[in-house]
């Protein structure tokens, strides 16, 4: 069962002390003792019955079913062993090792350029270069687009 006797006296304690402080004013001392004393055995009487269902319900599943366990053998063993990776590890050093450093460099920089330009939700990059474009042309566009 869960707990032990102290529980059972403690709860009978409990109701000893909710009846004398309920009837003290009421009734007489040997009223009050005799009714204590009913409620002391009422209130150990219940927490045996109550303890005796807490110990129903939460017994573990593996006490209530010893043969299901037993056939499957499923869970029974805890295996704290790591996989062998110095085969991956390997590879992935020889892969480290066999790249050009320019090429490196040249990842690591657009990475840096990519993390240091900052987020701008309605400025999309233009898709049209305007390195060939004449000079005239270029004044007419601005001054379209000034109104000018």
């Amino acid at each position: 069962m869960i707990g032990n006797w102290r529980w059972n006296v403690g709860l009978g304690l409990t109701g000893v002390i909710l009846t004398i402080l309920f009837s003290l004013g009421k009734n007489a001392v040997t009223v009050i003792l005799l009714r204590s004393v009913y409620a002391f055995i009422a209130f150990v009487v219940i927490a045996f019955i109550l303890r005796a269902v807490l110990t129903f319900i939460l017994k573990p599943p593996a006490l209530l079913d010893n043969g299901a366990t037993d056939e499957d053998g499923v869970g029974t063993q805890l295996d704290l062993t790591t996989p062998d990776e110095s085969e991956d590890l390997n590879q992935l050093l020889k892969d480290g090792l066999d790249t050009r450093p320019s090429q490196k460099e040249a990842d690591s920089k657009q990475q840096l350029e990519q993390e240091q330009e900052p987020f701008r939700p309605l400025a999309p990059p233009q898709l049209v270069s305007a390195q060939k474009k004449e000079p005239e042309e270029l004044a007419k566009v601005v001054r379209h687009l000034t109104g000018g």
